[in-house]
């Protein structure tokens, strides 16, 4: 399978990823855990149909040393036992973020104190930030239809 456009040799696409990557330094950086940050990219991914950014996040994840166990449940992190209270607060704000269009309110109240609950207003942002960018990814791959498999851990630096 070919992509559509190959955002790789596309220079705006190119240009508007390493801005995108910039950006998900700042987060990357941040005081929000590095296994919660993997989750929430891995979740949005997968409601997204996002191939590319699943196979990659999940091979990120589990070369850091996440297990098989927790990587197969996130998809039903609610009925799984595998997940902090914290990293189901963030699974949570990361599906209604990412479902925005289908809550005439967008994110609820509850969902966003839960989160609050577990994070403080710094991991708050770079959490929002990050369901922000991982969604802009999921977008521009899927639209251009970026094939999934080939991903090796640290490919992208």
């Amino acid at each position: 399978m070919e992509p559509r456009l190959n955002p790789f040799e596309n220079a705006p696409m190119r240009k508007f990823i390493k801005h995108l990557m910039a950006a998900g330094k700042v987060i990357d950086d941040s005081a929000l855990p590095a296994a919660t940050q993997e989750l929430v990219k891995i979740r949005a991914s997968q409601i997204n149909g996002c191939g590319f950014c699943t196979d990659m996040h999940t091979k990120d994840a589990a070369h850091a040393g996440e297990t098989q166990t927790r990587l197969t449940m996130v998809a039903v992190w609610r009925e799984a036992k595998v997940f902090t209270g914290a990293e189901r607060a963030a699974l949570e704000l990361t599906e209604q973020g990412t479902r925005i269009a289908d809550a005439a309110g967008g994110v609820g109240e509850e969902v966003w104190a839960r989160a609050a609950e577990h994070y403080d207003e710094e991991q708050l942002g770079a959490l929002v930030a990050l369901i922000a960018c991982i969604n802009t990814y999921n977008r521009m791959n899927v639209i251009v239809q970026l094939p999934a498999g080939d991903y090796q851990p640290g490919q992208f630096g």
